[in-house]
């Protein structure tokens, strides 16, 4: 039951952030970069008695997918100012996505940082 709670109150948060979107892009956009999954997120995971280090640990992933997840918005911008279709932009995005977490990891080995 309480999954299904989770996931009914998680989809109509998405389903508003949608209709604002189609009815104001700017400001839609703006909501849907809150970091609403994230909040959301750690809200579940502390009603769950996740220990703090673990919702600390997830807060640290969060951040470190922020630069490619930017990178991955303005691709698709990019490609959809290109006039590429939606479906190839979005691919082009979550291509260039996995790339800059492949980067960013191999980076950070070099410097002996973990992920």
């Amino acid at each position: 039951m309480y999954t299904l709670f989770k996931i009914l109150s998680s989809a109509a948060i998405i389903g508003v952030v949608t209709e604002v979107a189609r009815r104001f892009p700017s400001y839609g956009g703006i909501i849907a970069a809150l970091p609403l999954v994230s909040i959301l997120s750690i809200i579940w995971l502390t009603v769950q008695s996740e220990s703090s280090e673990h919702i600390q640990r997830f807060t640290v992933g969060v951040i470190v997918g922020l630069p490619a997840t930017m990178c991955m918005l303005f691709v698709i911008y990019m490609a959809m100012k290109s006039s590429i279709h939606i479906v190839f932009a979005i691919g082009l995005g979550i291509l260039s996505w996995a790339v800059f977490l492949g980067i960013q990891k191999a980076i950070a080995g070099v410097f002996h940082l973990s992920m």
